[in-house]
Order: C-alpha cells, then sequence, then structure tokens
C-alpha cells in the first residue's frame, strides 16, 4: 500500500513538474518515474519463473536511463549543483539495483559491500533533502524525500529473500 501511495504522490509531482516546472525537471521527473515503475515491476516478477524483459521494455529503460544522463549533464551546465549530486547518488543507485536484479550471486556473495553502498548512496540522498530544506526550497525536499522513500522500498523488497516479499 505504501508504495502505491508514493506511486501516485511521484506521478502528482511529475505533473506539476511538466506544467509549472522547467522542461529538463519535468523529462527528468518522468524518466525516474519509468524507471521506478520498471524496476518495481521487474521486483515483482522476480518471484516468478524468470523470464528475460521484452524489447520494449528494454527500450524504454534505455530511453529513460538516456534522459536522465542528459538531465545530469544539462543541470552541470546549468551550474545546478544539488540536482547535479542528485543525480549522480540516484545513477549510483540505479547501478546497484541493476546488479541486484541481473546478478543477485555477485549481491549474495558481497551482501556488506553493496548495503555499504546503498547505505552511502541514500544516506547522501537523504543530506540533499536535508540541504534543500536548510535552503527552504520545500518542494524540492518534499520531492527528494518521495524519490527516497520509493525507491529505498524497492531496494528493501530486491534485498529480502523472494519468500518474504509481498506486494505492498
Amino acid at each position: 500500500m505504501l508504495k502505491r501511495v508514493l506511486f501516485v504522490l511521484l506521478a502528482v509531482d511529475t505533473g506539476y513538474f511538466a506544467f509549472s516546472g522547467s522542461t529538463s525537471k519535468a523529462l527528468d521527473a518522468a524518466a525516474w518515474l519509468v524507471l521506478l515503475v520498471l524496476y518495481d515491476r521487474e521486483n515483482r516478477s522476480a518471484r516468478t519463473p524468470r523470464s528475460e524483459p521484452g524489447i520494449a521494455v528494454r527500450a524504454l529503460r534505455l530511453a529513460a536511463a538516456a534522459v536522465v544522463i542528459a538531465a545530469t549533464i544539462r543541470y552541470v551546465f546549468e551550474d545546478n549543483l544539488l540536482d547535479a549530486v542528485n543525480s549522480v547518488l540516484w545513477i549510483g543507485v540505479v547501478v546497484l539495483l541493476e546488479l541486484e536484479f541481473r546478478r543477485p550471486a555477485l549481491v549474495q556473495r558481497a551482501r556488506a559491500s553493496f548495503v555499504t553502498a546503498g547505505i552511502v548512496l541514500y544516506g547522501g540522498l537523504a543530506l540533499l533533502v536535508v540541504a534543500w530544506a536548510w535552503r527552504r526550497e520545500w518542494f524540492d525536499a518534499y520531492d527528494a524525500l518521495l524519490w527516497l522513500l520509493a525507491f529505498a522500498t524497492i531496494e528493501m523488497d530486491a534485498l529480502r529473500p523472494k519468500a518474504a516479499c509481498d506486494d505492498s
């Protein structure tokens, strides 16, 4: 239930950026929402007999990743430090998720390293929430917190043994 609420709130935020934010923020938010939904879908399907994602899913994931990278580069050129650091940290989270979904045996062998990397990445993202709040950029702090909660929820599901996962 928590995931569904987070997804709806993030979709509303994406709509907000589409109508009142910059084009780069709107595209960035939409791309991250697509990635989030794909990771959640893949995590849930991992509990059934393994099937590779179709070409459409792969193309969608690749397109979303390209938009995220383009937005990150744009933030750097716009001298938007917090958004640039935020994007780099999120790209690190996606690398972890990719490894967790594609190389579960590697993750199990190096579990402590993956947990440590996750703590560092999510800790950095949490610090950005505080930084935006400190700067009184309330919507950015709220939005960053929603993304943090949503991806952390999927990450925790991915790291739990498959028998312990539920469709929360």
